[in-house]
């Protein structure tokens, strides 16, 4: 049995999305159990018979200082669901909330691995391929080092591995242009640290690669900075949401358009469906002694309930070791990183 604890107050939407997409993700995942958290008033109505209601008296909002969420709401339905992963009452959690809380909560609670600077946060977007790419970082950390970048590519291949089935997922590194000698020094230093660490075998280092290469589906993973990894993430949305507009647009136009819809139509579903972001929800706060996943604040039930599968999954596949045993090959590398003293965690445009 996996046992998920999901914070039901979280993001925008609030019990009104997660209820509804647990009981949808219970019915579908007979060996899943859910430790539902959140106010008594708004779960008081919920039932099934895998799931176990427990009660928090406050709520991070989302534009709730870290100080705030973090000293003073220490009740709150996020820190409660972190709360059972650390005591081992849950493998996972899951929350739609204030990204610097959940980072920030996440980290205080449950610590970093060893040779782990800072936690990251690893999406995916979809890609040319009908696939996706996972990215990292996300959101997390707005500057990063070289020594960052190569954590965040030790930790993603693990991803990577745990949840396609393949052992070598191929790892980029988003620069300016595919040369060895473009970008900055951070960039430079970071890829003689990603082709040192792919000679001994930590992961597959394919190259630099370039922001369209992130939509080509180039490489398996992509490493970059949190900011620049939020950006492309919205980026990616907002050009979905653009090109099934423009067509719903364009076809219904007149008579004439509006019979080529119907004829367009499997292949529009078919675009719409590729290009679908919420299939793709759920990040997974990668370096921590526990698996946390944070979904978008503004999912829906549908998007949710993706966040919810992922982390089934990597409860399922161990994720958590994984990451460790591939930490535990790279120590030789990793051992020479000063951890800084504090996280650098930040909410960037509402991931």
């Amino acid at each position: 049995m996996i046992t998920i604890a999901v914070d039901c107050m979280g993001g925008d939407h609030g019990p009104g999305v997660t209820l509804p997409a647990s009981r949808h993700f219970l019915d579908s995942h007979p060996d899943a159990q859910l430790l539902l958290v959140g106010l008594p008033d708004s779960l008081s109505a919920f039932a099934h018979q895998r799931a176990i209601i427990i009660l928090a008296s406050e709520v991070v909002g989302m534009d709730d200082p870290l100080e705030v969420a973090l000293r003073r709401k220490k009740n709150s339905s996020m820190r409660v669901s972190i709360q059972q992963v650390k005591d081992g009452v849950a493998q996972a959690a899951v929350s739609a909330g204030n990204t610097a809380a959940l980072m920030a909560i996440s980290r205080y609670l449950l610590k970093t691995l060893d040779g782990i600077d800072r936690p990251a946060i690893a999406g995916q977007i979809p890609n040319a391929k009908g696939q996706a790419t996972t990215v990292l970082d996300m959101g997390a950390n707005v500057d990063c080092s070289a020594e960052h970048l190569l954590q965040f590519a030790i930790m993603g291949s693990a991803l990577v591995s745990v949840l396609s089935g393949n052992d070598h997922p191929t790892v980029g590194l988003l620069n300016i242009g595919e040369e060895a000698i473009k970008g900055n020094e951070v960039i430079k230093k970071a890829g003689e640290l990603l082709r040192t660490a792919s000679k001994a075998g930590d992961f597959n280092f394919f190259g630099n690669v370039e922001g369209n290469d992130i939509f080509k589906g180039t490489a398996d993973i992509v490493v970059c900075d949190g900011f620049v990894g939020n950006v492309a993430l919205k980026a990616s949305e907002g050009l979905a949401t653009m090109i099934v507009d423009f067509l719903k647009m364009e076809f219904s136009r007149n008579i004439f358009t509006k019979l080529a819809a119907i004829a367009a139509y499997p292949m529009i579903s078919a675009l719409k469906k590729r290009m679908d972001h919420r299939r793709y929800n759920g990040g997974a706060l990668l370096g921590l002694r526990g698996l946390v996943f944070k979904s978008h604040g503004s999912a829906d039930e549908v998007a949710f309930g993706y966040a919810l599968a992922r982390a089934y999954d990597a409860a399922r596949h161990n994720l958590l070791d994984r990451v460790q045993v591939r930490i535990a090959h790279a120590a030789p590398l990793l051992g020479s990183i000063v951890p800084s003293p504090q996280a650098d965690a930040v909410t960037l445009s509402g991931q």
